[in-house]
C-alpha cells in the first residue's frame, strides 16, 4: 500500500529527527508551512526553549494584502533573520520539517540565507 503524502512527510520527519539536534550557539531552524500560513522557530534541542520565532500572522507582514504565500515566506525568512541577529545567532541547523525544498519553503530559506543566516 502506498504512503499518503502526510505519512510520507512525517517519516521524512523522524529520519531528519535523528541526526539534527539544536543547540544555544547552533539552534534547529524549523520550519512549519499550513494552507495559509508559514512559521519558523529557532529551537535549542538541549533546554527544549525555543528562542526566536516568527510567522506570516506577525503584525508587519498581515497588514501587507494583497501579497501571495509566496512573498509571505520571504517575508518571514528575512524578519528571522533580522531577530536572530539581534539575540546573537548567526548560524543554524535547517530543519524542513519532511517538506520538500520547493516553493515557500525555499524561498523562506533563501530570504533568510541574504538576511545573513548560515545554514
Amino acid at each position: 500500500m502506498a504512503l499518503t503524502k502526510q505519512d510520507r512527510r512525517l517519516r521524512i520527519r523522524r529520519r531528519v529527527r535523528k541526526r539534527i539536534s539544536g543547540t544555544v550557539n547552533k539552534p534547529r531552524m524549523s520550519v512549519f508551512r499550513s494552507n495559509k500560513q508559514i512559521y519558523v522557530q529557532l529551537i535549542d534541542d538541549v533546554t527544549a526553549k525555543t528562542l526566536v520565532s516568527v510567522s506570516s500572522l506577525n503584525k508587519d507582514i498581515a497588514e501587507k494584502k494583497g501579497i501571495t504565500k509566496l512573498d509571505q515566506a520571504k517575508f518571514v525568512g528575512a524578519l528571522i533573520a533580522k531577530m536572530s541577529k539581534k539575540v546573537g545567532i548567526s548560524t543554524v541547523l535547517f530543519d524542513r520539517n519532511g517538506y520538500l525544498y520547493h516553493g515557500r519553503v525555499k524561498s523562506l530559506a533563501e530570504a533568510a540565507r541574504e538576511g545573513g543566516l548560515k545554514f
